[in-house]
């Protein structure tokens, strides 16, 4: 068992195990959680399976490292290449794709970066850069910092090279967002955080559309060959959920506002 969750790192546990026939434990981003997608899911998961999940809530880069070493039965995030690497040093059976929304540049309203008449993710992080405005990254290895670093890359510029102007803050969605609004700075967010955030002072969605933006969510199950002690049959049952017309009705039910939070997608439910 790796000690991290004892050192402090951002964890979760949501659940009992009180009443429910089984009890399994699936890492989460920050993202999903701060969605209020799960309070939804959980419920629904724990009534229709007898189920109990108990989520640990951490960046991707962390439920990776929890997957790698046995210590959750399953693992929800959001970014692709990582988690292909996990399938392919076999510390995962398979991915599964079960949803997705998009990320969008969120700043201060007055955008003195001129965000809002950029033409491409690139462009938007070019005026910002070129400007020195404020920027909150979540320099967590999250889904969403792995997403924000590659953004970067692609607009010709390198983060690590950056002056005071770029605030690396380490922790979750919702922080990073609270540090942007205190800064009136901008920052990188899923939609689903950003529509379910409660402060969010002169903020405004600035920049979106871009194609490169995509944001998709993949179940993990661990490789019970790795970790024989894992819950492989309770994993099971819940990707068939996860990717049954049940969750599809809960995942593009949830709205805030009248707005569409995630995009169900799993094939073969």
């Amino acid at each position: 068992m790796i000690k991290t969750i004892a050192a402090g790192l951002m964890a979760l546990i949501l659940g009992t195990a009180v009443q429910a026939d089984g009890v399994m434990r699936m890492a989460v981003t920050t993202s999903f959680h701060n969605s209020g997608l799960s309070d939804v899911l959980l419920p629904a998961i724990r009534d229709d399976l007898n189920l109990e999940v108990q989520l640990l809530v951490v960046g991707t880069g962390q439920a990776l490292k929890l997957g790698r070493a046995g210590d959750v039965d399953a693992i929800l995030v959001h970014s692709r290449s990582a988690e292909e690497a996990f399938v392919a040093e076999g510390f995962g059976t398979h991915r599964r794709e079960i949803m997705y929304n998009d990320f969008v540049v969120i700043g201060p309203a007055t955008d003195a970066a001129g965000v809002a008449t950029a033409d491409t993710a690139s462009a938007a992080l070019q005026s910002i850069a070129g400007a020195k405005m404020p920027f909150v990254s979540r320099g967590d290895d999250s889904g969403t910092h792995k997403k924000e670093r590659s953004l970067w890359q692609d607009a010709g510029l390198q983060p690590d090279e950056f002056g005071p102007w770029y605030a690396s803050v380490g922790a979750g969605m919702g922080a990073a967002l609270n540090t942007a609004s205190g800064m009136g700075a901008y920052v990188l967010s899923d939609r689903a955080s950003w529509l379910n955030f409660g402060n969010k002072g002169d903020l405004a969605v600035l920049f979106s559309g871009d194609p490169v933006l995509f944001n998709q969510y993949a179940y993990l199950p661990v490789n019970p060959s790795r970790h024989d002690h894992v819950k492989t049959e309770l994993a099971a049952q819940l990707e068939t959920w996860l990717t049954s017309p049940r969750a599809q009705d809960l995942i593009d039910g949830y709205a805030i506002d009248g707005e569409t939070l995630f995009v169900f997608n799993a094939t073969g439910g």
